[in-house]
């Protein structure tokens, strides 16, 4: 017998109703619960990334806990961020040797070597997590041998940040900033972040007002952008001739707009709703990646695309490696995981190398540059559709 169309509107409402979990339940609260409020857990104890936002929730002030956790309005883009993955079921193959995998996770941006397909978002304020703020994050990024992108509101200053770098010049960042109609202060910060050895540029493009902070207000640790931007393509060929460094976009949503920025010759792209803290009902960078797919799987090979925002998990980067996404940002876990200082971030950075390299083996997948599209179900039949 087929439900009835009143038995179908009650169960969608129970999903769309059902109750959110940060993080699922995989028995730290068992094992760790015990650890008191604002002491850490040993770091050996973190499992997995989701960990280390537990930790932090319990460590960190409310307010500063708060300003890394918060979404806009109602959270549904943040949790969607996070749920998105689970709509989609891979396919796995088997009797491959996968037994070189770990030697694939190598990729270079923007021409750059890098020891994995992943790297640090630009997220502010590192110092609410630790003392050593951002330069954690530096030294941890080189040790790995991962991209770090550094907040224009972090905060240590551009010069504390390159002063963290190893003195030997080796160590490839990228400088986020936010500009304003201030000609004068944006070219301050190219030269000066040039001078200091920044490879790149990544302007955030996705907050040109400010954003609807509902829990961040309730803590004054909202949005600080309060204006309404004036940012077009004209914009963004202006700031083109204010350096010779590449500038990436980060902030793309729409299939339209990766176009866009091919026919204006950007040399990247990142995927991003600002993790989901400026417009609620945006997309996530993975409904973004799959449309661009279905529209045209060769955009992907006209522009460097990157995407970040909900990736917690091997599974969740791979993918987005599947629909031709070159490399995944992380943002939150790497705060939370700065509370444990320079060996959280490193912690961090090789638990997702080692889910990264295990879950591709055990999706049969040989070599890492070799996955696609075939490795996922993208019907959307999952439990949370």
């Amino acid at each position: 017998m087929r439900p009835s169309l009143a038995v179908l509107s009650l169960a969608s409402v129970a999903l769309a109703t059902r109750p959110f979990l940060n993080e699922p339940d995989t028995g730290i609260d068992a094992v760790l619960g015990g650890t008191p409020d604002g002491s850490l857990p040993d770091l050996e104890a973190i499992q997995g990334l989701p960990d280390f936002d537990w930790a932090a929730r319990r460590y960190l002030n409310d307010s500063s806990y708060t300003y890394y956790r918060n979404g806009a309005a109602g959270e549904w883009s943040y949790r969607n961020n996070l749920e998105v993955y689970g709509r989609y079921r891979l396919r796995p193959r088997v009797l491959v040797d996968i037994t070189n995998v770990e030697s694939t996770l190598p990729t270079t941006i923007l021409g750059h070597n890098f020891s994995a397909p992943f790297y640090i978002s630009p997220c502010a304020s590192a110092g609410l997590a630790h003392p050593e703020a951002e330069a954690n994050l530096v030294k941890a990024a080189y040790e790995e041998g991962i991209l770090y992108i550094p907040s224009h509101y972090a905060t240590l200053s551009l010069d504390e940040i390159a002063a963290a770098k190893p003195a030997n010049g080796s160590q490839v960042i990228f400088q986020q900033v936010y500009l304003t109609s201030n000609d004068t202060a944006t070219q301050e910060v190219f030269d000066q972040a040039k001078s200091l050895g920044s490879k790149a540029f990544v302007w955030t493009i996705d907050g040109p007002a400010g954003g609807n902070r509902h829990r961040a207000n309730r803590y004054g640790v909202g949005s600080r952008n309060t204006n309404y931007a004036l940012w077009t393509w004209a914009y963004y060929n202006q700031l083109r001739n204010m350096t010779d460094l590449p500038i990436v976009i980060k902030g793309i949503q729409t299939v339209e707009d990766v176009k866009v920025a091919i026919e204006q010759k950007v040399p990247a792209i990142i995927l991003s709703n600002h993790g989901g803290r400026q417009l609620d009902s945006s997309p996530s960078p993975l409904e973004v990646a799959l449309e661009i797919y279905q529209e045209d799987p060769d955009l992907f090979n006209q522009i460097e695309i990157f995407a970040d925002g909900g990736v917690r998990y091997g599974v969740d980067a791979l993918k987005l490696l599947a629909l031709g996404v070159k490399a995944i940002g992380v943002g939150r876990p790497f705060m939370f995981a700065n509370a444990f200082g320079v060996d959280g971030v490193k912690h961090a950075i090789q638990l997702l190398k080692h889910e990264i390299a295990i879950d591709a083996g055990n999706l049969g997948v040989a070599d890492l540059k070799e996955i696609d599209a075939s490795y996922v179900k993208w019907n959307n039949n999952g439990w949370f559709s």
